[in-house]
């Protein structure tokens, strides 16, 4: 969501009956108030209660300056529903607590949430106001936090609050608190008392008056000549998807392969897997002219309509992990000695931001950037492959940050699981795998993460496939110049 702050001077015709005798209040409230105008425009909406709503009865803290969790929910009581952890072991239960924490603090870290907390503005102006706004559920009342007034002793404080896309009101009215525009899109609070004032600000709730699962509203808040706006998400909340990571590396990885025709080089790659992970589960997805068998413990093999194409077969793949990460590998590739998963995962434990992490097949990384330009609407934008990587991956000497890297990665699965592969690329296709994954993936090439090619040996039935036709590349171009919104495309 972008966060739009601003601060400005509001002109006021009245600025200097603010000076005068306190029955004037009445006659500047009278003229200033477009609550009434606001309110035939907005439909109200009953108060819901969820794990995300305020109840009318709860009591709330005065706020005070600094950053603190943006919540504003209650703990679930699970209130006429069975607690999940029922249906697991006693006796694992202790143990997959741990996991799942862990697991949890990754994602909150990945999702950006580790920095999710409420900061203030400081009086700056005289308003103190959530700076980066703050969040809510549709239809759903919640406190806005943070609000608060730091000015001099006056004789009278009146501050107002107005939206577009919601109603306010203040929890727990008492007899002698002056509100106008409860369950309205325009609230003005009054006072004599700056400490009643900012209590009732403290009171101060928001509830959507549309359903959408991800909009945004902006809130006015002034006081005297001051105003400030700031942001207001309104959206679902999102279920964690959490991988349990297991015991070993065979429970956090699957190594995922693409065949096609060449049966004999990848027996040989299924062999090379065995010699130091045994156990690990290899997906081959196959949409070979006439299939084989693949034999093997472990494995399996997903028989697709003849040539499909590789990123139907990736998608395939993909769609059958059922492990955190998995390990691309072409299958003409060997792993060597110092072929181990283990370096690539502790890697991508270490930085739950990242989401692929690139090796080198002989030597060969090649990682690449991609510089992209919008363009207008009309033409479209430009987009240009360029060989090298951005700056190093802090912690860990030969890896570097890239937009694209070669066949041989290790992926987070529910990342790629967003992105997909697009089948409409069939033979040649590898980049285009990471252009439709820019500005969604957060990728590393990583020096010293080995494996090896095997010999080339001529097949004329794979190569007649695997380098198609002019007319194929043409076809390519032509869909990514709609698909992809370009003017212009060079790798």
């Amino acid at each position: 969501m972008h966060f739009f702050i601003m601060c400005r001077n509001k002109r006021s015709l009245f600025s200097a009956v603010l000076f005068m005798a306190f029955f004037l209040f009445a006659v500047y409230y009278i003229k200033n108030d477009f609550w009434s105008e606001t309110s035939s425009r907005i439909l109200g909406f009953s108060k819901a209660t969820s794990c995300n709503s305020e109840p009318e009865t709860q009591s709330h803290p005065k706020p005070n300056i600094g950053p603190f969790p943006n919540d504003n929910s209650m703990s679930c009581t699970c209130q006429n529903t069975e607690p999940a952890n029922r249906y697991v072991s006693q006796d694992e239960l202790e143990d997959l607590q741990k996991h799942r924490a862990e697991e949890y603090r990754q994602h909150q870290i990945r999702m950006g949430k580790q920095n999710d907390v409420l900061v203030l503005a400081p009086a700056n102006t005289p308003l103190q106001y959530p700076i980066r706004g703050f969040r809510v559920t549709p239809l759903n009342k919640t406190l806005i936090p943070g609000l608060a007034l730091q000015t001099q002793n006056r004789t009278i404080y009146k501050v107002s609050l107005k939206v577009q896309k919601g109603l306010l009101s203040v929890t727990n009215v008492k007899e002698d608190e002056i509100i106008l525009g409860q369950n309205e899109g325009f609230l003005r609070i009054t006072s004599d008392s700056l400490e009643q004032i900012n209590d009732l600000l403290s009171r101060v709730t928001y509830t959507s008056t549309i359903y959408h699962i991800k909009t945004e509203d902006l809130a006015y808040f002034s006081y005297e000549d001051h105003e400030v706006i700031f942001p207001i998400e309104i959206s679902r909340l999102s279920v964690p998807i959490l991988y349990n990571p297991g015991k070993d590396i065979n429970s956090q990885v699957t190594v995922l392969v693409k065949a096609f025709l060449r049966y004999e080089q990848l027996n040989v790659l299924i062999q090379s897997v065995r010699v130091n992970y045994p156990n690990i589960k290899i997906i081959v997805a196959d949409d070979s002219l006439n299939p084989e068998k693949v034999v093997g413990d472990n494995i399996e093999q997903y028989i697709m309509p003849p040539a499909q194409g590789w990123f139907a077969g990736r998608n395939l793949a993909v769609s059958q992990v059922t492990t955190k990460y998995f390990l691309w590998v072409d299958d003409d590739f060997l792993f060597l000695n110092e072929t181990r998963i283990e370096r690539f995962l502790e890697i991508m434990e270490a930085v739950p931001e990242l989401d692929v992490v690139g090796g080198e097949v002989e030597g060969n990384s090649f990682s690449f950037k991609l510089h992209y330009e919008e363009g207008n609407s009309e033409e479209g934008g430009c987009i240009t492959r360029i060989r090298g990587t951005y700056a190093p991956l802090p912690g860990f000497n030969g890896c570097s940050y890239a937009d694209g890297v070669v066949n041989f990665f290790l992926a987070r699965t529910d990342a790629v699981r967003k992105v997909g592969f697009d089948p409409f690329l069939k033979r040649v296709a590898h980049t285009e795998f990471f252009v439709d994954g820019l500005g969604e993936l957060l990728v590393v090439t990583c020096k010293g993460l080995k494996i090896g090619h095997q010999k080339f040996k001529n097949k004329g039935d794979y190569y007649g496939y695997r380098h198609p036709a002019n007319n194929e590349e043409e076809r390519k171009k032509s869909h990514h110049f709609f698909k992809n919104h370009l003017k212009c495309i060079k790798y």
